[in-house]
C-alpha cells in the first residue's frame, strides 16, 4: 500500500528535521574543505598534463569505448588520468554535504545556501567541460576553459569560506562581512586587484597552452610566439601589484580599518610575492614540471586571496545569526495549525 500524500510530506518533512539548523564548527570545516578540495583538484588536474597522462583515457565519460575504467594495458597515464577523474566523485560528497548542511537554512542564510548550489552545480560543469577537452584530444583553448571555470569555483569556495566564518565569529545577526572602515580609493583598488587577478589568470592559460606541457605528446599548442604571450601575460600582472600597493597604503592609513582587511591585503601580497617569484624561476629554467605545479597551485591561492580582499572591501553580506529560524520554513503541521 503506498502512502498517502500527507504521509508522504511528513516522511520528508522527518528527513529534512535531521539536517542541521543552525551554523557549526562542521559547517565551517565543509566550507574549508570545499575550498580545500577546489584547489587539489587543480593541482592533481595540472599533474595530469604536465605527466602526459591528458589521454591516458582516451574517451569520454567511459575511461575507454569499451571500459569505464582504465585498463592495466593503458599502463601508467591510464592510472593517472582514471585517478583524477575518480577525484571528482570526492567533490560531489563534499559539496553535498556542504549544500545539505544549509538546507534548512536556505531562507535565512540565503548567500551561503546559493554559494553551496553554486559548488555543487559547478561539477557537473567541471566534467562536461573536461569530458569535452579530452573529445577536442587536448585542445589549448578548452584547456584553458575548464581551468577558468575550476577557478571560479576556488572563487564561490572562498566566498563560502567567509560567510560562513563571519556567522561563526558573530554568533548572532546584524554583522557585516565588511567589518571595518572603507574607503572610495580602497573599494576601487579591491575591485582592481580582482579584475587585473583574473586578466592575470586567463592570460596564463595561453602562455601554457603555448607552452610544452601539452598533457601528450600530440596534442594541439598554440601558434603563438612563447616570449611575446609571456610578456602580454605580465602587463596585469604588474598592474596587480601596483593596485595591491595601493589598496596596502589606503587600508593601512584608514582609521577603523579591521584586522580581517589588513590580513586579507597582506595574504594577497604574499600570494602575489610567491607566483611571481615562481614564474620567473620557472620561465628561466625551462619550465620544470614542479615549477609548473607550483604556479598552477599559486593561481589558485592567488583567486582566493584576490577574492577575500574582495569581499572584504564590497561585501554587502550581513550575519543572519547562528541558527535557522525555524517557523521560516514550517512543516504541513505546523502550517495547517496557523
Amino acid at each position: 500500500m503506498s502512502p498517502t500524500p500527507t504521509e508522504a510530506r511528513t516522511s520528508q518533512a522527518g528527513l529534512a528535521a535531521r539536517l542541521p539548523d543552525r551554523i557549526t564548527r562542521g559547517t565551517f570545516a565543509l566550507a574549508v574543505a570545499s575550498l580545500a578540495s577546489e584547489i587539489g583538484i587543480i593541482v592533481t588536474g595540472g599533474a595530469v598534463r604536465l605527466t602526459g597522462s591528458g589521454l591516458g583515457c582516451p574517451t569520454w565519460p567511459k575511461c575507454t569505448p569499451e571500459s569505464l575504467t582504465n585498463t592495466p594495458e593503458m599502463g601508467i597515464h591510464g592510472y593517472i588520468e582514471f585517478g583524477n577523474r575518480t577525484l571528482t566523485f570526492v567533490l560531489v560528497v563534499i559539496a553535498a554535504a556542504m549544500f545539505l548542511s544549509l538546507w534548512r537554512l536556505r531562507r535565512t542564510h540565503r548567500s551561503p545556501f546559493w554559494l553551496s548550489v553554486g559548488l555543487l552545480a559547478g561539477i557537473p560543469a567541471q566534467a562536461i567541460v573536461g569530458g569535452i577537452v579530452v573529445l577536442t584530444e587536448l585542445d589549448p583553448w578548452w584547456v584553458a576553459g575548464h581551468f577558468i571555470v575550476s577557478s571560479v569555483m576556488v572563487a564561490v569556495a572562498t566566498l563560502l569560506v567567509i560567510r560562513i566564518g563571519a556567522e561563526r565569529r558573530a554568533g548572532r545577526a546584524g554583522v557585516r562581512v565588511v567589518d571595518g572602515v572603507t574607503t572610495g580609493a580602497s573599494r576601487a583598488a579591491a575591485w582592481a586587484t580582482f579584475a587585473f587577478t583574473w586578466a592575470a589568470v586567463y592570460l596564463g592559460t595561453v602562455v601554457t597552452g603555448t607552452g610544452p606541457h601539452g598533457g601528450d605528446p600530440d596534442a594541439p599548442r598554440h601558434a603563438f610566439d612563447p616570449l611575446l604571450v609571456t610578456r602580454v601575460h605580465v602587463i596585469p600582472v604588474y598592474l596587480l601589484i601596483a593596485a595591491a600597493l595601493v589598496l596596502l597604503f589606503t587600508v593601512r592609513r584608514a582609521e577603523g580599518a579591521s584586522r580581517l582587511q589588513r590580513a586579507a591585503v597582506l595574504r594577497l601580497l604574499l600570494a602575489i610575492a610567491l607566483q611571481a617569484a615562481i614564474g620567473y624561476t620557472q620561465h628561466f629554467t625551462g619550465l620544470p614540471v614542479v615549477l609548473v605545479i607550483l604556479h598552477m597551485l599559486g593561481s589558485a591561492l592567488l583567486v582566493a586571496a584576490a577574492t577575500e580582499v574582495w569581499d572584504r572591501q564590497r561585501s554587502r553580506y550581513v550575519t543572519a545569526g547562528p541558527a535557522a529560524l525555524l517557523d521560516a520554513d514550517p512543516t504541513p503541521e505546523t502550517a495547517n495549525a496557523r
